[in-house]
């Protein structure tokens, strides 16, 4: 069955919203956890939106007291690498960051030679900082971006679903969204190297995804938080449990 990774970075931008000490982020983990998330997911953004930084720690806390894996999605900036290293998390998933984006956006570009050598630096770093460290690099499902990243000791991809999950909110077709990541599969994990997804998903676009067992793992967000303010957070980690295990 493919992997469920729940992001809980919205939790902390209720918290955010009030610099109020809730809702708890560890709270968050906890319940997610306990409802049958496989990892946790959290983005230490360089503008400090919503994660902060004494959550790395203390969600790292919370998984390890699980047994499951912390995923902390960062950019290349010098002081979250830094953190980052210090907090030794399980997965560590590089992103591309501006900071007058709404949400990450898209893709790292690593066809640009100063982001790719950015981006080579930062693993080279962490695979020799942090033992045991996996990295895994958040693309779009393009062949030439990944045959960048089979020259890099990374241990997966994590394909950006956002223009998929925004066609599928619209109705638009999406065959040509399912043959490209079906047709990407094939090659990175012809390379030993793991085929994962992230970005804009809910319960209903994550179904042609499963069906067609395109990914290892999904880590979702956005769409968790929001159900949850109707069903709970346990109830909508489920949800998507439940869409997982019946297309096995």
């Amino acid at each position: 069955m493919s992997r469920l990774g729940v992001n809980i970075d919205h939790v902390a931008t209720l918290r955010q919203a009030r610099g109020e000490h809730y809702p708890s982020i560890t709270e968050a983990a906890r319940i997610s956890l306990e409802a049958g998330a496989d990892q946790i997911t959290i983005h230490l953004r360089e503008d400090r939106r919503h994660i902060q930084d004494p959550d790395v720690n203390a969600v790292k806390l919370v998984t390890q007291r699980y047994g499951k894996p912390l995923n902390l999605e960062l950019g290349v900036d010098p002081g979250i690498i830094e953190i980052a290293v210090d907090t030794r998390p399980d997965w560590i998933c590089i992103v591309p960051e501006k900071r007058e984006e709404r949400t990450t956006e898209g893709g790292l570009n690593l066809l640009d030679d100063e982001n790719y050598q950015k981006v080579k630096a930062a693993c080279e770093k962490f695979k020799k900082e942090i033992p045991g460290v996996k990295i895994s690099l958040f693309v779009e499902a393009d062949r030439k971006t990944l045959e960048k990243c089979v020259e890099l000791n990374i241990d997966a991809v994590e394909i950006h679903t956002g223009d998929y999950a925004q066609a599928f909110l619209q109705d638009n077709p999406i065959e040509d969204f399912i043959e490209r990541f079906r047709s990407e599969k094939e090659f990175i994990e012809s390379k030993n190297i793991g085929y994962h997804a992230g970005h804009g998903l809910t319960d209903e676009s994550l179904v042609p995804l499963a069906e067609n067992k395109l990914f290892a793992e999904y880590n979702i967000g956005h769409w968790i938080i929001c159900d949850a303010v109707f069903s709970g957070l346990e109830s909508s980690v489920k949800k998507l449990i439940e869409v997982l295990e019946s297309n096995k």
